[in-house]
């Protein structure tokens, strides 16, 4: 049994959105397409496997019938969360143009997407630019049965755990729906925030090897800024950030903490210790230390066997296979990696 936390479905054609969009954007969209951000850096094949592009045409990941064949018969999944492509969004400057899309986006996979597979769940696209067009977002989906997420670009102006986002917080915690982050996409590498903790990455080489730093900043700032204080049930997971950053970053927050905790008055309990109840890492990419004995040191550190879910990342071409992952999760902990945590959390039994 699998569930796939991170399935990138795209569609075939941005015309297809148009029945979606209201005006001024469909006709917009009919005219000029879908507005893009260009990071000036290079992607071969668009960071898509070389044979994951439909043989009846259009891009890698959408067709549904193909990406079924290929992923969830293939590898019999219980589950594939579908997340989308267009990560560049957040970094898009014009908020009423991003909430548009993005609602398009859904409904255009409500439609097209979740009836051609039980096994297909969704996550909910929001733009984080407007957080009130955000939470309405949420709120006019949200309880469809069939999506089990929100989902985040980290491109953003400001950390995560910064006030301004609560009015999402807020709608996804009165929803139960947990909120996945994934790492911005093409020119929101680059736009309104920088990638890595020193400046500009040259090339895509050097933005993918640092892509963990994203996720330590954001982490960090949800969890000193006393976000799971204020809202106890709110819930996120981070998916292609790796793990082995995870036992750096909570020792040195606990040790910090103890001696400056007058600048996080809100905080009830150690900074790690909120990790259980409200934070998933997702194993794609998974490390590969020289040493496979470190990887299960690793693991052990950080509670992996609760803490962790399985995401291939498909069709990208650091996609993981799910017999090539099992076979370096320990025996005891691999049907919870691989199945049973990912059923909690996103309630599918």
């Amino acid at each position: 049994m699998i569930i796939d936390c991170d399935v990138h479905h795209a569609r075939k054609d941005s015309r297809e959105l148009a029945e979606f969009l209201p005006e001024p954007w469909r006709s917009e969209l009919l005219k000029y397409g879908e507005r893009r951000l260009d990071s000036g850096i290079l992607q071969q094949e668009g960071g898509m496997r070389g044979d994951s592009f439909p043989p009846a045409g259009g891009p890698p990941g959408g067709d549904p019938d193909y990406l079924i064949e290929q992923l969830l018969d293939k590898y019999e999944y219980s589950y594939a969360l579908l997340t989308g492509s267009g990560h560049h969004i957040t970094g898009i400057p014009d908020p009423d143009y991003a909430a548009a899309m993005v609602s398009a986006w859904n409904d255009h996979t409500i439609k097209h997407w979740l009836p051609k597979d039980k096994r297909f769940k969704m996550a909910l696209w929001v733009a984080h630019q407007d957080p009130l067009l955000a939470a309405k977002e949420i709120e006019r989906l949200g309880d469809h049965p069939d999506i089990v997420a929100v989902w985040f670009s980290s491109t953003s102006r400001v950390s995560f755990g910064n006030r301004f986002f609560y009015p999402i917080y807020e709608a996804a915690e009165r929803k139960g729906l947990p909120i996945g982050i994934h790492p911005g996409q093409g020119g929101a590498m680059f736009a309104q925030a920088s990638p890595t903790a020193s400046g500009i990455a040259r090339s895509y080489l050097e933005w993918h090897t640092g892509v963990s730093q994203i996720y330590m900043g954001h982490l960090t700032s949800l969890l000193l800024e006393g976000v799971f204080e204020r809202f106890p049930k709110l819930r996120f997971f981070l998916v292609e950030g790796g793990v082995a950053w995870l036992p750096h970053l909570l020792w040195r927050m606990d040790a910090h903490y103890k001696g400056l905790r007058q600048q996080a008055p809100w905080l009830k309990r150690l900074p790690s210790e909120y990790i259980a109840d409200h934070v998933r890492l997702t194993t794609q990419p998974l490390e590969e230390p020289r040493k496979h004995e470190h990887l299960h040191q690793i693991f052990d550190m950080i509670d992996a066997e609760n803490l962790l879910m399985f995401a291939s990342d498909y069709p990208h071409w650091d996609f993981d296979e799910p017999t090539t992952v099992v076979k370096k999760l320990p025996a005891s902990a691999r049907q919870k990696i691989m199945h049973d945590n990912a059923a909690a959390f996103f309630g599918l039994g």
